[in-house]
């Protein structure tokens, strides 16, 4: 058997694995690493260099019997001139298989606190194996035994998981924060820093009448991507989506306060209302029902000739419907298109109802990555991948809004 918790110190181990983190994004293909969803990658190693400590399955040990000679030459009973010579005599040895989830490395390692009795085991196939042998083996000898041993192998590794909160706690941000200075320092060598916006010319003399008011390890595997050289894409600022995002949203308010000037409104009625507020503040850019990429989309707003804008106008038909307006805005989407947004009007339903159906259905889209915020109970910022290309991500908005028909 081996002695467990005893080839690394807890300080040394974690600044080993530190280390391997911060050497392996520096050594990471460039032209990858650019080409790669960051939410991937921070994923990708935050899977790899989490600290995941055994936990101890004890319902599931198992217990194995045999019969063996044991030498008592050392028995302190014989003679001291019979000690010197092998004397054996029939036995039991017990074998218990003691089943753990987590990583086997840890029983390596000597957590913070190094308590004095020393461990012997061995590591194989996720289980530990401990075994006890003599002449004179008891029930209560073997129940005994078993339960101190666990007791001290329990010991180590709860002062691990305790040792790891800190580590595990802090991963995410030193992934992301190591990700996007090695990508900053990619692009400035590449002089592409001017190519990752725009920034929208916006009219200033677009009257504010509609305006409302402001509202105060492991198997891991990398995530593909090309080692191509990494070609920029103009984007949409984030600020400017927030901005056509609330151009939106007021025009919402407006309906709220004046609900019978928009009782039997129809789809196409609805997003006109919305293209004459873009027209206004980006200079007649947004159109209605203009072919891109893969179909027709209702809003659209282009700059420079690049579509950096797409958004959906659909009143609520349930989950199924709700979905396929999701797949019908990711076909929309080409490479330069990566902030949409889809508008749900409910008519006669229960708006929470539909809030929930939509958070679910959300989740459950092959191509949902991840949550990005809830800014309020009926506005949620989700992020998918392009229906071709997991890499080409899109942030999608989805607003949900009563509009009453009676």
């Amino acid at each position: 058997m081996d002695e467990l918790f005893n080839r690394s110190d807890w300080h040394n181990f974690v600044q080993g694995n530190k280390k391997s983190l911060e050497e392996e994004i520096k050594k990471y293909n460039g032209n990858k690493l650019l080409n790669t969803s960051e939410d991937d990658l921070v994923k990708y190693f935050y899977d790899k260099y989490f600290f995941n400590v055994p936990e101890i399955n004890e319902s599931e040990i198992s217990v194995e019997q045999n019969e063996i000679d044991i030498d008592v030459s050392r028995d302190p009973m014989r003679s001291i001139w019979d000690r010197n010579q092998p004397f054996y005599i029939k036995g039991t040895k017990i074998t218990f298989y003691i089943p753990f989830s987590g990583e086997d490395i840890f029983f390596s390692v000597q957590p913070s606190h190094y308590y004095m009795k020393r461990i012997s085991g061995k590591i194989l196939n996720g289980c530990i194996i401990h075994s006890i042998s003599s002449p004179d083996l008891t029930t209560k000898k073997i129940q005994s035994n078993i339960e101190q041993y666990l007791r001290e192998i329990n010991e180590y590794i709860n002062t691990q998981r305790k040792d790891s909160v800190p580590y595990n706690n802090a991963l995410e941000g030193t992934i992301r924060r190591q990700l996007q200075n090695r990508k900053s320092k990619l692009l400035a060598n590449q002089n592409l820093v001017s190519s990752l916006g725009f920034k929208l010319k916006e009219n200033s003399a677009m009257p504010t009448s509609y305006s409302a008011p402001e509202v105060k390890r492991k198997n891991i595997k990398l995530p593909p991507a090309s080692s191509e050289p990494y070609k920029p894409e103009p984007e949409l600022l984030e600020k400017d989506y927030e901005n056509i995002l609330s151009i939106l949203e007021n025009m919402i308010h407006v309906m709220e306060r004046s609900p019978t000037a928009f009782r039997n409104i129809d789809e196409e009625s609805l997003r006109m209302h919305f293209i004459v507020q873009l027209n206004g503040h980006y200079e007649g850019n947004a159109t209605g029902e203009t072919f891109n990429y893969k179909g027709k989309t209702d809003i659209l707003i282009r700059s420079n000739d690049k579509n950096i804008f797409i958004g959906e106008c659909k009143f609520w038909k349930g989950k199924a419907q709700y979905l396929k307006t999701i797949d019908q805005i990711l076909g929309y989407s080409s490479w330069k298109d990566t902030k949409v947004a889809v508008l749900i009007f409910n008519r006669n339903k229960s708006l929470s109802t539909v809030i929930k159906t939509i958070k679910e259905a959300t989740i459950e889209h092959p191509n949902y990555k991840k949550t990005i915020n809830d800014s309020s109970e009926t506005k949620f910022k989700y992020r998918f991948s392009q229906l071709s290309d997991q890499n080409r991500e899109i942030t999608l908005t989805v607003m949900v809004f009563d509009v009453p028909s009676e």
